[in-house]
């Protein structure tokens, strides 16, 4: 019984433990790499924009069948 709430108590723990690691791991992006993050994601949303707005082009004559 002891063993069981042992190992539930350091689930937490561990938990904390590993969250702190990984934060003072963490960098924040220097300037050169927030712009390619920054440019990546512009591409993405016009890439998914544009890929939206030819399907929407392409369903809009068959709903007018419809």
């Amino acid at each position: 019984m002891a063993d069981q709430f042992k190992d539930l108590a350091d689930i937490p723990r561990d938990f904390l433990r590993d969250g702190t690691q990984f934060l003072n791991r963490c960098t924040k992006p220097d300037k050169r790499e927030f712009i390619k993050i920054s440019q990546a994601v512009g591409i993405g949303f016009v890439v998914m924009g544009a890929i939206g707005y030819v399907v929407k082009l392409s369903t809009d004559p068959f709903s007018r069948f419809l």
